[in-house]
């Protein structure tokens, strides 16, 4: 069930991404008076599974969800229909308009899927607000992973700048870690003073290929004290904060609970602070389930920025604009070979694997504005086939004011549809690779 709820979620958001793109040509087509042949999600290779026709336009969706076309009239692309070429200039056809005209319906699928984005960030941020955990709340710190004590984080660190650029939410620290053409310079808060590490290239890139970013350190929790359920604890107080248990000292709340565990049935010694104070000696019997008797408070909460309507509006451009930087950064590493990022290129397995097991809509659509985000960034590049390299030739002849040859269009259209296959093979096939053999 868990992999239907996945399924379902990729093709929603695919089919609605595709389908606003492919308006975007057809809506500014129509604008400029250019017919629009068809107009499908999905492509239908010898045939669609549903189709009508209205006002001179095909309407489908096809069977193959590789993406989606509009087949616009006196245009080469992806339906490689040369015969139409051969025929007189109609003045309805992509063709007979002025360069400038070509050029908008060109990029007008790029700035669909960019305005796709903007507007659910903005329905995202008035619906639900901006949810994050602040570092400046983690006071206790961090508890790290084997892979992030080899890279020289202590369990307690707390995190204070990344090459000298301070960090408040959470998950951008993460992102600040991994997204890097060289070396990070990471200082922390250490034992009432400050560290400074230095995190090579090499070993993010191997930290990265592992994955072992996902769980590289977690907010440390504190053995803060929420209400005494025990005779045994009387000498506790709600508030109190448990510093240490015999020569236990300076752990978190797992540490602690770990060495309860261990003296289950034994008398302990227990120092805490309560209201600033530090109390030491206190004993208190462990139970045989190796528990003192009190009840753990969690002192961190979620940070929520609520927005009115009008404040949504400018958080949603500045959360579009923030997630179109960070993908294009990260795009600029792919073809960095030092970086290796270009191994962790996924196709669909890798997309779908992006959605939860379960339905929950604030995920989704915020799932759907960053595949927006990503569609627009991939079909601008100046590759033939794709929307930037029709634009690309389009730019050039409105510099210039020399049209390109339809012959060299036909051949840059087949370049381009063998680069973008290509791709298609190896990002999927490295998720097959990901998936059955690593």
């Amino acid at each position: 069930m868990d992999i239907l709820i996945k399924i379902a979620q990729l093709f929603l958001a695919f089919t609605l991404l595709v389908g606003i793109h492919e308006f975007g040509h057809f809506i500014m087509a129509r604008i400029f008076g250019i017919r629009v042949e068809k107009f499908y999600i999905f492509f239908d290779p010898w045939f669609s599974l549903f189709k009508f026709k209205r006002g001179g336009t095909e309407y489908g969706i096809g069977w193959l969800p590789l993406g989606g076309y509009v087949k616009i009239a006196g245009m080469i692309d992806e339906s490689m229909d040369k015969e139409q070429m051969k025929r007189p200039v109609s003045p309805d056809e992509f063709r007979a308009k002025p360069a400038w005209q070509r050029f908008l319906v060109m990029i007008a699928g790029v700035v669909m899927n960019v305005l796709l984005a903007v507007a659910i960030y903005c329905g995202v941020s008035w619906a639900w607000g901006e949810s994050y955990f602040s570092n400046d709340d983690a006071r206790w710190g961090y508890d790290f992973s084997e892979a992030g004590h080899d890279l020289g984080f202590r369990d307690g660190d707390r995190f204070l700048t990344i090459d000298g650029e301070r960090v408040d939410n959470i998950n951008e620290i993460i992102n600040a870690l991994v997204v890097t053409e060289g070396d990070r310079t990471v200082t922390v808060a250490r034992d009432g003073g400050t560290a400074t590490l230095r995190l090579p290239l090499e070993r993010l890139i191997a930290m990265r290929q592992r994955q072992e970013y996902k769980d590289l350190f977690v907010l440390r929790m504190p053995f803060l004290i929420d209400s005494i359920t025990a005779p045994g604890a009387a000498a506790l107080r709600p508030g109190d904060e448990v510093t240490a248990i015999d020569d236990c000292r300076g752990a978190g709340f797992a540490q602690y609970a770990e060495y309860l565990a261990a003296h289950a049935g034994d008398t302990v010694t227990v120092a805490v602070v309560r209201d600033g104070e530090q109390l030491t000696g206190i004993r208190i019997p462990v139970s045989d389930e190796g528990r003192i008797g009190v009840v753990r408070r969690n002192p961190y909460e979620l940070r929520t920025r609520d927005y009115t309507f009008a404040e949504a509006i400018p958080a949603g451009f500045r959360r579009a604009g923030t997630m179109l930087s960070s993908y294009w950064e990260q795009l600029k590493l792919i073809v960095q070979p030092k970086t290796k990022m270009y191994e962790e290129v996924g196709g669909f397995i890798a997309i779908g694997s992006i959605f939860p097991s379960h339905w929950d809509w604030q995920d989704f659509w915020l799932k759907c504005a960053f595949l927006s985000i990503i569609l627009a960034v991939m079909n601008i590049l100046p590759i033939p086939g794709l929307d930037g390299g029709h634009a690309i030739f389009t730019f050039w002849e409105m510099v210039t004011g020399r049209k390109v040859s339809d012959r060299i269009l036909e051949g840059a259209q087949y370049v381009g549809l063998a680069i973008i296959l290509l791709l298609l093979v190896y990002a999927n096939g490295n998720d097959l690779y990901r998936f059955f053999i690593r």
